[in-house]
């Protein structure tokens, strides 16, 4: 038996829940046993998360939503425990230099999703930025369209919400007993999508009811009424009370009895569930205590940049003044929700047209320029990339946010687009999605200190690239650079160290041009969400050193576009991983020069 089908013969037998014997694992080496070992829990994973598996292209389970039930939760904490045993098993230094970088991404990914569970995560199935129920209004545009199977699938969905929308109802009655909820203080407001779905009074009307307008071709025109019929029922019978049940949930019973404490420290295991965020988000064992320091460090550097613009300009005031002037004056801010979407799409173009001086690779699927959706833009951050699933005729989506155009100014655009758009967000995940030669547990990730480290490099690549035509764009780079080191000091003041929700806003009002309304839902967005919003910064910092090392050994022979594309090759890496590669690649690179 040949190795890859040895391989295959076992991920099935574990995918079976049948017993694998001793002499077939003797049969194998290390890569073969750490290939069966990630293919059955792959193919596991994708059973447990059907949502999941649609967005990266697998349709078997297209009919489902997955159950979040604590019983199934616990299960699949025992699972993942199980497979870090299997893991620890295996012999490293038998494993080849792309092996060992699947490996530490594979176990960082199943000992991350056991400890979430363990520590009680899943018992928050919301926050800030995302929740299920914004998720599942998604459900339209990620569900595959092209046959009258898929039409029944989508319909099996839609009739499932109702008993999904229970369990996650239940999950959040337990995180209410054991006093793993959000603050109280970031909730206001949060069951605004809710109840514009509760209000509906015609499922024709809805997100979800969309799609049946036009039907796949083999979708017999007698059969038609019948589905449409279908769909009306499961929405109105269902889907539309499934949000109004969770209204009065949120409203009557969550809100009010949610926790009154801030940082994620007064959290039962406040302090273990905070380091594994930090550890799920940065891929480094830092202490919120250096975190806190390098922000700080951050922003002196910053400031300084920030007071020779301010100078250059010849504002008179201090730069608390200059902050103030640009979050007031009329001619920083667009006057239509068209007008900002103009700008954000002719700063993308110059940013496209900039590409190939600094990239030798580039990605074959375009992006769009679209405003964030209206359910859910008084309450989203002023941008957002989003990606097609896999395999889907989409274009990737650069989001702004038209809510409230007097806090989206016009000097941030620039840095904004770069990140979320190109050389940022879809620049990288593109390309990754095109890496077809990694296992899929890697193209489907998504790890936070590469990507929003990179999107934050972007930024400031951005002066090389000649995007900042003017002092006030070069201030919106700063702002947004000091934006991500303030995170560093916020997010830490927070979670670890007692921080007020006032101090936290009063610390960002000092030491960035954001808008008031922007501050607002940063803070709160940090509140939520501990942990992620520190990727950034420290992301950035560690890709920025490590240029500055490879310019520094490799001199006149250091070729910036071939940096660039060793970086996005290794596709989504913690950061000790990518450190470890890219000075291989320096080294090698340094071999070569005569």
């Amino acid at each position: 038996m040949s190795g890859s089908k040895c391989a295959r013969w076992r991920s099935w037998l574990l995918l079976m829940g049948l017993v694998v014997g001793p002499s077939l694992l003797a049969a194998e080496s290390a890569g073969e046993r750490f290939a069966a070992i990630w293919q059955a829990e792959w193919h596991w994973r994708l059973a447990q998360s059907p949502l999941l598996a649609t967005g990266v292209g697998e349709h078997r389970f297209d009919d489902r939503l997955g159950d979040p039930s604590p019983e199934a939760q616990a299960r699949r904490a025992q699972h993942w425990r199980g497979v870090l045993a299997e893991l620890d098993a295996i012999d490293m230094g038998a494993l080849s230099a792309s092996e060992r970088i699947d490996y530490a991404i594979f176990r960082a990914q199943v000992e991350g999703a056991a400890e979430e569970i363990e520590l009680g995560g899943h018992l928050i199935p919301f926050n800030s930025d995302s929740s299920f129920w914004s998720g599942i209004a998604m459900l339209p545009r990620m569900h595959p369209w092209r046959s009258g199977k898929d039409v029944e699938n989508y319909l099996a969905r839609l009739e499932a919400i109702p008993g999904w929308f229970d369990q996650q109802i239940a999950l959040m009655r337990l995180g209410l007993e054991r006093g793993m909820t959000l603050p109280r203080a970031v909730l206001g407001g949060r069951d605004a999508a809710v109840a514009q779905v509760a209000a509906i009074d015609d499922p024709e009307k809805t997100v979800w009811y969309a799609p049946l307008a036009k039907l796949p071709a083999d979708v017999p025109e007698a059969e038609a009424a019948a589905l449409r019929e279908r769909a009306r029922k499961a929405i109105a019978e269902g889907v539309i009370p499934a949000h109004q049940k969770l209204l009065e949930f949120l409203r009557e019973e969550y809100f009010p009895n949610a926790r009154e404490t801030l940082g994620a420290s007064a959290l039962p295991n406040g302090e273990a569930y905070y380091r594994r965020q930090i550890r799920e988000y940065v891929t480094l064992d830092l202490s919120p205590e250096d975190i806190h320091q390098t922000g700080l460090k951050e922003l002196e550097r910053i400031g300084a940049a920030m007071e020779a613009i301010r100078s250059e300009v010849g504002f008179e005031g201090d730069l608390e003044a200059f902050f103030q002037f640009l979050r007031t004056d009329p001619q920083f801010y667009a006057q239509t929700p068209e007008e900002l979407l103009m700008h954000a799409a002719w700063i993308a173009k110059r940013a496209d047209a900039a590409l190939p001086r600094f990239f030798g690779l580039l990605p074959r699927k375009p992006y769009g320029v679209a405003p964030v959706p209206d359910a859910i833009a008084p309450y989203y951050t002023a941008g957002r990339y989003v990606g097609p699933p896999e395999n889907s005729p989409e274009p990737g989506w650069y989001w702004v946010n038209t809510h409230q155009l007097d806090s989206r100014p016009l000097h941030s655009l620039p840095a904004l687009t770069l990140h979320e758009a190109v050389p940022g967000h879809h620049l990288q995940i593109a390309l990754a999605a095109e890496l077809g030669e990694q296992p899929p547990f890697r193209r489907h990730s998504y790890i936070s200190a590469y990507g929003e480290g990179w999107a934050l490099y972007a930024e400031e690549l951005g002066h090389e690239m000649g995007i900042y035509r003017t002092p006030f764009e070069r201030f919106g780079q700063l702002s947004y650079a000091a934006w991500r080191a303030s995170r560093l000091v916020v997010d830490t003041g927070i979670h670890a160290m007692g921080w007020s929700r006032e101090q936290a806003l009063d610390f960002m009002r000092a030491h960035t041009a954001l808008s008031e309304h922007e501050i607002g839902t940063e803070v709160d967005r940090y509140i939520s969400w501990p942990g992620q919003a520190l990727s950034y910064m420290i992301g950035m910092i560690r890709i920025r050193e490590l240029r500055a090392e490879a310019e520094q050994v490799l001199g006149p022979d250091f070729d910036v576009r071939a940096f660039h594309d060793a970086l996005l090759a290794l596709g989504s890496v913690p950061l000790d991983v990518l450190e470890r590669e890219t000075r291989a690649w320096i080294a090698g690179q340094a071999a070569r020069v005569p």
